[in-house]
């Protein structure tokens, strides 16, 4: 049975797992009901942790 010699470093250990990531992007569903990467503002509404940040023309012609 194999036995390590030595501890793995921390940063050995990273670089092995390098390439471990999830390819597939994190989509939440905002309120308003589009879809959304996590950790950014909705492109629909503005509306990033229940508050509005940015501020969205519409696309409504009059």
């Amino acid at each position: 049975m194999a036995v390590q010699q030595n501890k793995k470093s921390k940063s050995k250990k990273g670089m092995r797992r390098a390439h471990h990531q999830v390819d597939i992007p994190n989509v939440v569903f905002c309120k308003c009901g589009e879809a959304t990467l996590s950790h950014t503002a909705c492109p629909a509404c503005g509306v990033y942790r229940d508050r509005t940040v940015v501020q969205v023309k519409s696309t409504e012609a009059n």
